[in-house]
């Protein structure tokens, strides 16, 4: 009973991460493709209004998944950083690089420098989720055994898995930010930008469907345990994400922005619970169980307690954050365009 407690509450932080973290991935992609320094400088200075508040705090659920994984399950903890450590150190460089990028180009005041850090704050947007969905194909596709750097260094993500988990990744975070931003721009009653991002987000929405169709095949080669797993046990949690594809796409083609939101982030979580049904009761394919890669129930027992008291303290306040940023005028960041408002430009 804990064993699958401590694994549902780890897969809910993960839920999490893909949502929140996810989006704001996202929104780098389409800073970098905005367009120059006047053309781009509405989209860009939305899209630094809509993620400042709440993108450092949505790596505390990354934080968390991390933690729960080393705490309640260390021989896949251990198998996995051993084995991927080179696409888990990208990421991670991805994600400082990120950072410092988003902060010293607000603080910019010459263009070429706004030009620089807003091209390092893109770039490590897009290879970020890259190098993430890369782990989750490696995984998923059973290239990480059980053991100290026991898997290939490189074959066990440079695979047709993990090539499709990171298209996959990449497009889904984008997907996702464009429908944030669609609302957040109707919210400023900024229609150009409402068509210029629900036209992005319709275009990412479809790239998505057709990669997980085209997938199909790949996952039919290259990983069959886990397309048995989707095509069988995970089958109804499969139709979900896809039907609430679907339902986010229409819409967005209506201007419901409420409803494609919540649609599309159905979608992936529903795709996300997928794979941990479809591969379920193994933690690392073909052998290692759940229960063998448990550690003891004193443990368990005790990182859900301290989680607890911690939910209790932070849940609250991530709901007060958002709903505080949720209340944000946007159209102090779209009108000025101002460094200390919005962009930086490309």
């Amino acid at each position: 009973m804990l064993v699958n407690v401590t694994l549902a509450v780890m897969w809910a932080g993960l839920t999490c991460y893909a949502l929140f973290g996810g989006a704001d991935f996202g929104a780098g992609l389409w800073d970098l493709v905005a367009g120059g320094s006047v053309r781009g400088r509405a989209q860009r200075s939305l899209i630094e209004h809509t993620i400042g508040p709440v993108w450092e705090a949505n790596h505390v659920w990354l934080i968390f998944v991390v933690v729960m994984l080393w705490t309640g399950f260390p021989p896949v903890f251990a198998a996995v950083m051993s084995t991927l450590y080179l696409p888990l150190t990208f990421a991670a460089l991805g994600i400082i690089a990120r950072g410092a990028a988003f902060a010293f180009r607000k603080a910019s005041a010459r263009l070429w420098q706004q030009r620089l850090f807003g091209a390092c704050f893109a770039v490590s947007s897009v290879v970020t989720p890259f190098f993430l969905g890369t782990v989750a194909g490696a995984i998923a596709s059973g290239r990480v055994p059980a053991g100290l750097a026991a898997g290939d260094v490189w074959d066990s993500w440079l695979n047709p898995t993990s090539v499709l988990g990171g298209v996959l990744a990449v497009l889904t975070c984008a997907h996702l930010a464009g429908v944030y931003l669609c609302a957040d721009a109707a919210r400023a009653d900024a229609q150009s930008l409402v068509r210029a991002f629900r036209q992005r987000a319709l275009a990412s929405g479809l790239a998505s469907g057709a990669v997980a169709l085209a997938g199909i095949a790949v996952l039919h080669t290259d990983a069959p345990e886990l397309f048995h797993g989707l095509t069988h046990r995970a089958l109804p949690l499969v139709v979900v994400s896809a039907v609430s594809g679907v339902i986010g796409l229409l819409m967005l083609r209506v201007e419901r922005f409420t409803a494609a939101r919540a649609s599309a982030a159905l979608a992936v979580a529903a795709i996300l619970w997928a794979w941990g049904a479809a591969q379920y009761p193994l933690m690392l394919v073909p052998s290692l169980t759940v229960q063998e890669a448990a550690a003891t129930s004193p443990v368990l027992a005790g990182a859900l307690i301290v989680f607890g008291i911690g939910a209790l303290l932070l849940i609250p306040s991530l709901v007060w954050l958002y709903v505080l940023f949720q209340r944000r005028d946007p159209q102090a960041g779209v009108a000025s365009g101002t460094p200390e408002d919005g962009p930086a430009t490309l």
